[in-house]
């Protein structure tokens, strides 16, 4: 027997939609019958990446959005559900790196990724939880109550890497600050989970692998390879899913046994 996940007649917002993962998350809940929000500051992008979803047949919209900004949060949010309607799934995708030692970190460097990944991804996902939890408790319109956030995490997060140290701290936040979402907003039908990737080959770091020094990380990872997006799809969609009703405040890594 066949088994599959619907999420037709959901709303999903996915920041950091204008590449690498957030744009194969959109189009992986764009075919599982999501209508899906593309929030991003590199709007031209966005459009192309909602020409190729309607061309699938798929709901997408473009809102400009700088997590780093909560006028911005706050005024994204807003216009995505004036436009689509009341957002039921969020995907906290938003993230930047540096590479450096430790030693040389200066506090601009620190700002930059700290104000995107931890900042940034909080206050969105304050902006849509008080959304969600408004519908919960009958005080805003809406035909589903609950939700689903899934804040996007790194194995980095898990386990501390050699010089993107303020990276791995970052996402460490990142990982707590779900637990702490889902411990307070779990009873109100809102399920808060993260995932933490391992290496992905994207757009964005695929001229790294093809360095002496990315091929000696590829081979000192548990079986050589590297991940695709796609292989992040399944864990996604099921986080996104009312059959996850029961997971609830889950760390779950997907990085090919990299953290084992």
């Amino acid at each position: 027997m066949a088994y599959s996940i619907d999420l037709s007649g959901r709303v999903a917002f996915v920041t950091g939609a204008s590449s690498g993962l957030g744009a194969q998350f959109a189009k992986t809940l764009s075919r599982a019958g999501a209508a899906v929000v593309l929030a991003s500051r590199r709007v031209e992008r966005l459009k192309d990446l909602r020409a190729e979803i309607d061309g699938e047949g798929g709901d997408a919209h473009v809102i400009e959005l700088d997590v780093t900004d909560i006028d911005s949060i706050k005024s994204a949010v807003a216009h995505a559900e004036t436009e689509v309607g009341s957002i039921d799934i969020l995907v906290n995708n938003s993230g930047v790196s540096t590479t450096q030692r430790i030693q040389d970190v200066a506090e601009e460097d620190y700002d930059f990724i700290f104000d995107t990944n931890v900042k940034g991804a909080f206050f969105v996902a304050q902006e849509v939880g008080k959304r969600m939890l408004a519908r919960a408790q009958g005080s805003a319109p809406g035909t589903y109550t609950g939700g689903r956030i899934v804040n996007i995490a790194s194995m980095g997060g898990l386990r501390v890497l050699p010089q993107i140290g303020v990276y791995c701290m970052s996402k460490s936040a990142v990982v707590h600050m779900t637990k702490a979402m889902a411990a307070e907003w779990g009873r109100f039908g809102i399920n808060v989970n993260a995932i933490c990737p391992g290496y992905i080959d994207t757009e964005i770091n695929h001229h790294h692998w093809q360095t002496e020094q990315g091929r000696k990380l590829v081979q000192m990872l548990p079986r050589r390879r590297l991940g695709q997006p796609a292989d992040l799809d399944a864990v996604l969609v099921m986080l996104c899913s009312d059959e996850s009703r029961f997971i609830n405040g889950a760390v779950i890594a997907a990085d090919d046994g990299f953290g084992v």
